[in-house]
């Protein structure tokens, strides 16, 4: 095509002009947040408020020293917006490395540009595996575009001059110029707001949509509780307004897991960046957790078994034509064709000599026909797959390529066909087969071992390919993938025998882009959490419905912007490593949301404890900080850094619960103990407070050494670490943190209940396994 002459496209005052009017491909929403945006919403939220609130009441009740969780506040926030800030940073470059990139015609020159600088009026060059930035009408060429993603329907839409195409939609096969009529957000698929917010929403983590829940019924239950906790210690037991306050206050911090969100979002975001540094682009951060949470991968053949390149292994005549006419015309064929799908791109390294003659009626290949087609001289030529060009001639002819397809040599026919000159995609007439061109995929080094981790996982492996199901067989059997051996051809299966053969079958051939979906929607059917891996438009649609997707930075521009994570080594050995960064991820981020749910399960019993039997609360907000501080805070974000990479099973939200509750009961019961005992010996406030300080210290370290058993030299060093901080603390801050000299009667107390804890815990722990258990049974996409 030569029409950058007849298109000159717009001049560089024309794009300025444009530019200064705002008629650009700028996206409406950013991709990332602006720094100014993370600081705000890292700064104004609503603990933050609840936090300034109390930090005000205490300072008008002139109680300085309990201000002690004000620091470890600001520090939260500062570490959050630091964190997030250099994360993002990270992720742009990379993004901006990485943007797609369109063929523009501008001064009579074609450019290529990132495609939001594309503005109104532009003309630009569409060509098979590109996803459509704007919408357009086409100028000269010709396209088979695939608007499942805006209409639903996965049918390929030829386009031809004057024809309209609509942005979010791909190119499936063809090349053709274009110009913009909509751009940004005039875009249509910029328009679609309503599914563009569902998508977002989808999007989000879902450990990060369960801690949401949980802080929001928090954040309810907080104002009633502590106006309930100050009424109770105010009015009902007439203490000063100064220590009803105090009280008030230690109840509430006690109750807020005010780090907890910060560590999911933080380690998520280290996360993303470590991935990053491995050549693995995020454009979605619930990837990450699903992905470790894996049941099923769908792999195709080409590109995460085999190596990249396609190679021809050689062209075998048929009877009837002979070697020397068949090259000329094969030749021919090639180079009519345009070189844009890795089989042509072998089929050109190896037919290199200039075309002899004019083609006509060119049809390109589709992944939904499966063959391609030009005419010379009114007769027409075929290149495709076996089954769909020989059709009901395949059984007639199979035993000539039947060796080479149980080997893994992918086969196409070459051959004549008998009607007239075609127009279309649908074959009426006969094929006379004239050759047989063979190609070759070699298996990369590193598939066999990455199929093995897989494998020793417990994670199966269903290959999904458009090709020969033997072939695939062959290839996957040497990439030593289970039960390789299991194949089918999925154009074979109904809606009957599909559930049954997804359950038994590990390898499908000849599958459409529409059965991709299929597949992975029943899979989902069954229980599983099915990651799907792709690098061409075929894959698309499956990528979208899949619970997380993976694409290689080889394949299309379309297949990059569908995936929630792209490979830009377009290496699939990376796979194990990303698999267990998300187990490291949930496994550290489980453990450290159990820590903090401790504390505050323990502050919401203890508080009901007190407003239920008239008790005033027995701590200080400032005791709460200490015990936090070494118990929780400390211990919670440096295990997030460990590595952890067990299976994941169960519920996010179950599990840290079943964790959690007998450490957090233990608390409850022993303090309310304490207070009790505390009334009936008539020991003074002080030494209450200091002996819950004391034995809500010691529970804490019990908690804290069950969650982390089995101790290795990390895991030890935290944990001593943490002790002798506490007990520093305790010993030579105990002014500032409340704690009193106490009498043989609150000591003797205090050792007998916390000798009691360790055997409380032991056997509540028993309980909650005993009675949660049973119930924490695993649905498809429950964390």
């Amino acid at each position: 095509m030569s029409e950058e002459i007849k298109y000159p496209g717009l001049t560089q005052a024309e794009v300025a002009q444009r530019q200064r009017q705002g008629l650009t491909n700028q996206p409406p929403e950013p991709q990332f947040k602006s720094d100014r945006q993370i600081i705000k919403d890292n700064t104004l939220t609503y603990f933050n408020l609840i936090f300034l609130i109390l930090a005000i009441l205490l300072v008008v009740v002139g109680s300085y020293v309990n201000l002690t969780f004000l620091p470890v506040i600001i520090a939260n926030t500062i570490i959050g917006i630091i964190q997030e800030i250099r994360s993002k940073r990270a992720l742009e470059k990379l993004t901006v490395l990485h943007a797609s990139k369109v063929q523009v015609v501008r001064n009579s020159q074609i450019n290529e540009i990132a495609t939001d600088r594309l503005v109104l009026d532009d003309v630009f060059i569409l060509k098979t595996g590109m996803q459509i930035p704007v919408d357009g009408v086409l100028l000269a060429g010709s396209l088979q575009v695939n608007e499942a993603l805006l209409t639903g329907e996965a049918d390929e839409i030829p386009k031809n001059s004057d024809d309209q195409v609509m942005s979010g939609s791909f190119v499936v096969a063809g090349q053709a110029y274009v110009k913009a009529t909509a751009v940004g957000e005039q875009a249509y698929v910029n328009q679609l707001t309503t599914s563009a917010k569902q998508v977002q929403m989808d999007e989000e983590s879902v450990m990060i949509k369960s801690l949401n829940r949980l802080i929001k019924a928090v954040g309810i239950t907080l104002i009633p509780l502590g106006l309930a906790l100050f009424y109770r210690s105010f009015v009902t037991n007439g203490l000063s307004f100064q220590r009803s306050i105090v009280s008030m206050e230690a109840a509430l911090i006690g109750m807020i897991p005010e780090g907890l969100f910060l560590l999911a979002t933080v380690a998520l975001a280290i996360s993303a960046v470590r991935l990053s540094r491995q050549q693995v682009l995020l454009h979605s951060m619930k990837s990450i957790e699903t992905l470790a949470r894996v049941t099923v991968i769908c792999v195709d053949k080409t590109g995460t078994i085999t190596e990249n390149e396609m190679v021809v292994d050689g062209v075998t005549p048929t009877q009837n034509a002979t070697r020397s006419s068949i090259q000329g015309i094969l030749n021919d064929f090639v180079q009519a064709m345009p070189n844009d799908n890795s089989t042509m791109q072998a089929l050109h390294q190896y037919f290199t000599s200039p075309s002899q003659k004019q083609a006509t009626n060119l049809i390109p290949f589709g992944s939904a026909w499966k063959f391609s087609s030009v005419a010379f001289d009114q007769t027409s030529y075929v290149l495709g797959a076996p089954e769909m060009v020989l059709r009901d001639n395949f059984d007639r002819y199979h035993a000539d390529f039947a060796a080479d397809t149980q080997q893994g040599v992918r086969i196409l026919v070459f051959g004549k066909y008998e009607g007239p000159a075609l127009n279309d995609h649908v074959l009426s007439a006969p094929v006379t087969p004239l050759a047989y061109v063979r190609l070759v995929n070699p298996v990369r080094a590193s598939a066999p071992d990455t199929f093995s981790f897989f494998a020793h996982q417990g994670v199966k492996i269903k290959v999904i390919s458009g090709d020969n199901p033997e072939t695939v067989s062959a290839v996957a059997q040497r990439a030593r993938i289970e039960n390789a051996d299991q194949w089918v051809n999925a154009s074979q299966l109904t809606s009957d025998n599909l559930t049954s053969a997804l359950q038994t079958k590990t390898v499908f051939g000849r599958v459409t882009p529409e059965q991709k979906q299929q597949f992975v929607e029943e899979l989902q059917a069954q229980g599983e959490v099915v990651a799907m891996t792709g690098d061409g438009v075929n894959d698309i649609l499956a990528m979208k419905q899949a619970d997380t997707s993976i694409a290689m930075a080889t394949g299309s521009d379309a297949t990059m912007q569908a995936a929630q994570m792209v490979l830009l080594d377009s290496d699939f050995a990376k796979m194990p490593a990303i698999v267990n960064e998300g187990r490291r991820v949930v496994n550290n981020i489980e453990r450290s949301a159990s820590l903090f749910l401790v504390k505050n399960i323990f502050s919401f019993l203890l508080a009901l404890f007190t407003l239920i039997f008239a008790f005033n609360y027995p701590l200080q907000p400032s005791q709460i900080t200490l015990i936090s501080l070494f118990t929780i805070g400390v211990p919670s974000f440096l295990l997030a850094l460990e590595a952890n990479h067990e299976r994941i099973s169960g519920r996010f939200m179950t599990n840290i619960f079943t964790r959690a509750l007998p450490g957090g009961v233990t608390d409850a019961a022993i303090v309310a103990i304490i207070v009790v005992c505390g009334s009936l010996f008539a020991l003074s406030n002080n030494e209450i407070q200091t002996a819950s300080t004391l034995i809500l210290a010691g529970v804490g370290f019990m908690v804290l050494y069950y969650m982390s058993r089995p101790l290795n030299g990390f895991r030890l060093a935290i944990f001593v670490g943490c002790l002798l901080g506490a007990v520093i603390g305790l010993t030579f801050f105990k002014t500032f943190f409340g704690i009193k000299v106490i009498d043989g009667v609150a000591i003797s107390f205090a050792i007998v209940l916390l000798l009691s804890a360790n055997t409380v815990l032991r056997y509540l722990t028993k309980l909650v396994d005993w009675l949660l258990q049973p119930h924490s049974f695993k649905k498809r996409g429950d964390k």
